[in-house]
């Protein structure tokens, strides 16, 4: 099984963040910009928290609040679960099935290398899927 260094090559290297003091509106907009559905949120380099849709649905729709005055440090998820280079992809679908979350923030020395969703472990699986199948098919048919 790949370990995370591998999907975080094929993945861009951009890191989508924002500040705490941020409002939740402006994080949204900077999601919908980028077309992802979180974002880390980050102090001089450091990371304090992540934003999702299901945060925006839970701690912002569901209890009423306004989006254009709710800062996002105020609403983000703090208690963060990370991952590192090393890491493989079968680790990383258990913590996400075990803790009921979709993004994975990897860090590496203390620095925010990348993020990694739901997605892009289950595009590794059937990547690593697709190439046994081939090797057993050349195997069979040699």
């Amino acid at each position: 099984m790949k370990a995370i260094h591998h999907i975080l090559r094929n993945k861009s290297s951009e890191i989508y963040s924002v500040t705490p003091d941020v409002s939740v509106f402006d994080s949204l907009t900077v999601m919908m910009d980028k077309n992802i559905s979180a974002l880390l949120i980050m102090q001089g380099g450091i990371l304090c928290g992540i934003f999702s849709e299901r945060d925006y649905a839970r701690k912002i729709i569901l209890q009423g609040k306004a989006s254009k005055e709710t800062r996002i440090g105020e609403v983000m998820t703090k208690d963060l679960i990370t991952i590192s280079l090393a890491d493989s992809v079968d680790h990383c679908m258990q913590l996400m099935t075990n803790n009921y979350i979709r993004h994975l923030p990897v860090i590496d020395n203390g620095k925010v290398l990348g993020l990694i969703s739901i997605g892009d472990l289950v595009k590794s699986v059937i990547e690593e899927q697709k190439q046994t199948i081939e090797q057993l098919q050349s195997y069979i048919n040699s």
